[in-house]
């Protein structure tokens, strides 16, 4: 293991490991910090555990923090013919916990990630056995209620759509500041170096048709999970959104929330589609107190 310094907001050090975990011969790579009940990150599209370092130190003194690079991305490996669907993705994050020995643990999604996290706490909930979701922290998740995607998935998975979004990854170390840029609510609130963490994975050979899977797969996953959120009714969630957000529009979070009986929601002023970097200490604060106020309830 490599351990990586990261330092929280009041300066006390903390220890990130970097670990590997085999998947049927490729190679995961995620980070892992403090102790306590687990925890699991799920990044977005085009992001990866890096999305992560302001959480983790913070979030180390109270839980088990475990930040996975998915099959696909960051610097895990890109294995060719990867079922990239949410519900493979969702299959696999169980995996995870499972190989590291969870039996229940706490699950964090982002962006599409958060797609990502429903689809796997709904497959634990079918499970007789198996690792258990048992709360739900969904930042900004790609829903079925916002409209942003629903038009630009099906057309980048045409032919013709495939091949224009080819030809902009390509283009990707050049475009990438542009899009990285327009996640935030306000632009002058970019951390320093996080254009360059993003962009460190992205010559890794495979990022095409790892994004190109995901979207192909997007309507279909849409519609798998307005199918599924019934069923997480009794899963306590809570919601974190950015004001300004211009990816998954804020106006989605209202029809989402009441797929949950138990449903907490905060919504950062001013900040985009990345409050967890963007407002990183509200938004480590506001965590914090979601899992403090509901440990005794859950242990």
């Amino acid at each position: 293991m490599n351990p990586i310094q990261e330092k929280s907001s009041d300066m006390a050090s903390t220890v990130v490991e970097e670990s590997w975990m085999d998947f049927d011969g490729a190679r995961m790579r995620y980070l892992r910090a403090g102790s306590g009940p687990p925890l699991i990150l799920l990044h977005g599209l085009l992001g990866y555990s890096f999305s992560w370092r302001y959480t983790m130190p913070a979030l180390a003194p109270y839980v088990t923090v475990l930040a996975p690079d998915l099959l696909g991305a960051g610097f895990s490996d890109r294995p060719r013919g990867l079922d990239h669907s949410m519900r493979a993705t969702a299959l696999r994050v169980l995996r995870f916990a499972e190989n590291l020995g969870i039996s229940t643990f706490d699950l964090l999604g982002t962006s599409r990630g958060g797609a990502v996290a429903m689809s796997a706490a709904a497959e634990s909930m079918a499970r007789a056995d198996g690792p258990r979701v048992r709360r739900l922290i969904l930042v900004a998740p790609v829903n079925p209620y916002s409209a942003h995607g629903r038009r630009l998935a099906p057309f980048f998975g045409s032919r013709f759509g495939a091949a224009l979004f080819r030809s902009a990854i390509s283009r990707t170390t050049f475009m990438y500041p542009y899009f990285h840029q327009r996640m935030y609510g306000d632009r002058g609130k970019i951390p320093a170096g996080t254009l360059e963490g993003y962009m460190a994975p992205l010559d890794t050979p495979g990022l095409f048709e790892h994004g190109l899977s995901i979207v192909q797969t997007w309507t279909s996953d849409l519609r798998e999970l307005e199918n599924l959120l019934p069923k997480l009714r009794s899963t306590p969630a809570f919601l974190m959104w950015g004001e300004k957000d211009p990816a998954v529009y804020v106006s989605s979070m209202a029809p989402l929330a009441r797929h949950f009986q138990d449903v907490q929601r905060v919504v950062f002023p001013g900040a985009g589609h990345l409050p967890y970097e963007e407002c990183a200490e509200e938004f480590n604060r506001a965590l914090i107190d979601f899992l403090g106020n509901r440990r005794g309830s859950s242990d």
